[in-house]
């Protein structure tokens, strides 16, 4: 099971999501200072602007091609966290409230006000606290793979955790992948110490959830690293999960399932995440057979 884990994490980050057949202008790479890091960031596309957030131990190529695919209707700005990617690492833990802090400071700084968020894994949950501790910065958010609660991860994957050493990361491919792009090309075994440590924080945000009143797309792989159970729970918490057809509008906010899909796999599904996706953007509901 580790072993399966393991190499399941190593072929995400190592193998990218292919281009996309539509031509695209090359993204703008830049830099801005954000809490003491220089981060960095990708600009690309035209229209309402989106911040897309990456997963752990990834950055903007291995999110494949769901950015071109957004930057088709949106000005995406795609950012690299903290230690990932093009950005400097800082002594400071990896938390999700601060990944959330970095991307309101960022978004200051490249003079954003407000954005529409797309979050995956690591991504959504700091989208998801970005939400919590900022929401005059967020329109509308979609999150991948996420959690509010410890509680809420696979029974496999808790028990995984107080497993993990960075001796079992340094050795896997990705590792050499990391020197391709950082700014510290040695700094890899700092960022894992960083990161297994975020999966032992403690995360329990059923209150906070309860007070969103921004709308959220919550997207789920059938097979994901949250239960389905969580992500109903989830979606119950924005006031989702109640029958339509009965005079009511639908909830602001809405849940998709991803069949046939592991945690790994939900950023490659693009055609059917943007069928997703843009609906929820444009406000669009499906219309009932006697409407």
């Amino acid at each position: 099971m580790l072993r399966k884990i393991l190499m399941a994490l190593a072929l995400m980050i190592a193998a990218p999501a292919a281009a996309p057949a539509i031509a695209q202008d090359k993204p703008e790479g830049k830099r801005v200072e954000v809490n003491g890091m220089r981060m960095y960031y990708e600009v690309s596309g035209q229209g309402e602007p989106m911040v897309v957030l990456h997963g752990a131990y990834m950055n903007i190529p291995s999110m494949g091609a769901i950015i071109p695919k957004l930057a088709e209707t949106h000005k995406v700005y795609a950012i690299e966290f903290q230690g990932h990617g093009r950005t400097t690492d800082i002594d400071r833990p990896i938390t999700y409230p601060n990944l959330a802090d970095d991307v309101a400071v960022f978004m200051d700084k490249v003079g954003l006000k407000k954005a529409d968020i797309f979050g995956y894994s690591m991504g959504a949950a700091a989208g998801l606290q970005l939400i919590i501790r900022h929401p005059d910065k967020v329109n509308k958010a979609v999150l991948a793979s996420v959690a509010y609660d410890t509680k809420g991860w696979q029974p496999e994957f808790i028990a995984f955790i107080p497993q993990m050493t960075v001796e079992m990361f340094v050795n896997m491919p990705f590792a050499q992948d990391y020197k391709k792009l950082a700014a510290n090309p040695d700094g890899f075994p700092g960022l894992v110490a960083k990161l297994i440590a975020l999966e032992k924080e403690p995360m329990a945000w059923e209150e906070d959830v309860k007070k969103i009143k921004t709308p959220i797309l919550i997207i789920s792989g059938d097979a994901d690293v949250s239960t389905l159970e969580h992500s109903v729970a989830l979606f119950r918490l924005l006031g989702g999960g109640a029958m339509g057809d009965m005079g009511k509008p639908l909830a602001a906010s809405r849940l998709a399932v991803l069949p046939a899909t592991s945690h790994t796999a939900v950023p490659d599904q693009v055609d059917l995440l943007m069928g997703f996706i843009e609906p929820f953007m444009k406000g669009e509901t499906p219309k009932g057979i006697f409407e």
